[in-house]
């Protein structure tokens, strides 16, 4: 059974973002899926916050730029697969550098993601649920 947690509003989001943070542990893969608008990137910037790569105000969707390194040395990838169409689409991504050294990964629409991950895998769904409430289920949870 997932866990499952509703937010309330994107701050709610944001914040629950920072705590889960706290349960992963590089090398690690974090797979979010859900609908245009549900929230993957709200939730990214309380995932990379949490896990201190950066401030959440600095975290943004990678939706034309595909792929945002946070921390130094680079810890956290955030990557967008929604333009992704073909497997060479995800080669010219050079995806393949970040399973050079343990981090985390946060793909956004990550059912277009073609490979087998060497690392442990977190499954995040973010649903609407009206207004701003959205329901975060994790599965395969650390």
């Amino acid at each position: 059974m997932p866990e499952q947690i509703i937010t309330h509003s994107a701050e709610e989001t944001v914040d629950w973002g920072r705590e889960f943070a706290k349960r992963l542990k590089a090398p690690v893969l974090v797979l979010l899926t859900g609908e245009l608008g549900t929230g993957k990137t709200t939730l990214t910037k309380g995932l990379v916050s949490g896990l201190g790569a950066a401030d959440a105000n600095d975290v943004t969707s990678p939706t034309f730029t595909l792929v945002h390194v946070y921390g130094k040395p680079a810890k956290v990838y955030h990557a967008d697969l929604y333009r992704i169409e073909s497997f060479h689409d995800f080669e010219t991504l050079g995806l393949e550098d970040m399973f050079a050294a343990p981090a985390v990964a946060i793909l956004e629409w990550s059912e277009k993601f073609p490979l087998p991950s060497p690392w442990p895998l977190v499954r995040v769904r973010l649903e609407h649920l009206g207004g701003d409430s959205r329901r975060i289920s994790v599965s395969n949870s650390l």
